[in-house]
């Protein structure tokens, strides 16, 4: 026997006998580093950003008229917004989402116009045409023709940018909106469509832009975080994961509110309507009811929680597209129109860009 193993063997069994200390409790680091705190320093006027969180227009009872909306666009059109986001996916965008149909299954059949009758017209694919509208804009006339915008809304349909598009027809006098210039009847007969159509992008964002004598507004939904189940089983699991934290009563709260606030359309009503669903009870309320009560899942895998991360994936993602576009124009005044929900992580996640002040929607929808 090797001398020394006694003694490693009475070294091993006095350790062992050592009581070991319990494990530290995992301690929550907070950065020192804020980029909220440092807003101080910027050369010249910040920009400015005021979230209007919405409902969907599609969702409204079918005795809502338009005509209902002109008070909060002559709130929103005293503020004078210079460039206008929407809740929509972009034609860049939608353009990856088909080619890329293998990783993101039926998505774009979901969030996106096929722009091909345009394609045809233009003879532009929608690379082409989203440079092409670039280049038109940059060279854009204080006095543009009907030709000339003619020609920009059909590049806009072109490049998959239906609400771009309808803001110049929308500025083209009553005669003057017809076929030509790249608009084949099919493209007019879209443009007609959309003029009425019950979606906030076009009876708000693009009417308002049309307005005030905008250009275009800026597409900046994202779906790219969109990720397909793993099998039928796990969808199910998926959806049951999420119906039971949606059975809360923050939900039945929520939709007692819509209940009340959808028995009057009219103009004051609707006004009262866009004043609930931008207050700070109503963020709070659609964290609790819907991605709070996800995050709080926990089941063995955490279904609900992948939805919550989803969500916070993509309202970043909007956000940067956001930024992306304020930051080639510093100091602009920028209206985000979105569905109410994402309103709060909006707010937040833009409150942390060092040269962007929020804007009060309580003050502006008085």
């Amino acid at each position: 026997m090797n001398g020394t193993q006694p003694l490693t063997l009475i070294a091993a069994l006095m350790l062992a006998a050592i009581p070991t200390a319990a494990a530290p409790a995992p301690t929550t680091y907070v950065p020192s580093f804020d980029p909220s705190a440092l807003k101080e320093n910027v050369g010249g006027p910040p920009g400015e950003v005021l979230v209007l969180g919405t409902p969907h227009l599609s969702g409204f009872p079918k005795e809502f008229q338009a005509q209902s909306l002109d008070p909060l666009l002559d709130r929103l059109a005293a503020w004078r917004p210079q460039k206008i986001a929407i809740e929509a996916v972009s034609g860049p965008q939608c353009d990856m989402l088909r080619r890329y149909a293998a990783v993101y299954p039926d998505v774009h059949k979901s969030y996106c116009w096929d722009p091909e009758p345009a394609r045809e017209a233009t003879g532009l694919d929608v690379p082409a045409a989203t440079a092409e509208a670039e280049k038109l804009l940059a060279a854009w006339p204080d006095n543009p023709t009907a030709a000339q915008r003619r020609r920009l809304a059909a590049v806009f349909l072109a490049g998959g940018e239906q609400a771009s598009a309808l803001v110049q027809w929308l500025q083209l006098p009553p005669a003057e909106r017809r076929a030509g210039d790249g608009l084949g009847d099919p493209l007019v007969e879209r443009l007609n469509k959309l003029v009425g159509w019950r979606n906030e992008n076009y009876l708000i964002a693009a009417a308002l832009a049309a307005r005030l004598g905008l250009q275009r507004v800026y597409s900046v939904d994202d779906h790219s975080a969109d990720f397909p189940s793993e099998s039928a089983e796990d969808e199910a699991a998926y959806g049951a994961a999420l119906q039971r934290a949606w059975d809360n009563p923050a939900t039945d709260k929520r939709k007692a509110i819509d209940d009340q606030l959808m028995k009057r359309l009219d103009g004051d009503g609707v006004l009262t309507i866009y004043r609930e669903y931008n207050s700070a009870q109503a963020m709070r309320l659609a964290f609790e009811s819907d991605f709070g009560a996800a995050v709080a899942d926990v089941s063995s895998k955490h279904q609900a929680r992948r939805y919550s991360g989803w969500w916070e994936t993509r309202n970043l993602r909007m956000v940067a597209n956001i930024r992306r576009v304020m930051a080639r124009q510093p100091g602009t005044r920028m209206l985000a129109i979105v569905g109410a929900s994402h309103k709060g992580y909006y707010e937040a996640y833009l409150h942390m860009m060092h040269d962007i002040r929020l804007v009060d929607a309580k003050a502006v929808l008085e």
